[in-house]
């Protein structure tokens, strides 16, 4: 499954590392845009196989930022 950013921004912080296993609605990374946190989350449960940005990268609303499978 991919994990897309709901908005256009800055990764801040990536929570998750590539292997570990998520739950469905938890914190996958936080962007920062305007001055505000928005974490993405996990849609679904399953285990992080690939992280497509790393901190500091701007991304678009839409983008893909992981793969969960």
């Amino acid at each position: 499954m991919e994990v897309l950013a709901t908005m256009s921004g800055s990764v801040w912080k990536i929570v998750k590392a590539v292997g570990d296993t998520v739950e469905m609605d938890e914190d996958i990374m936080i962007l920062e845009s305007m001055k505000m946190e928005i974490p993405i989350m996990a849609e679904d449960e399953g285990t992080i196989k690939e992280l497509k940005v790393a901190e500091g990268d701007f991304v678009n609303e839409g983008d893909i930022v992981a793969i969960i499978e």
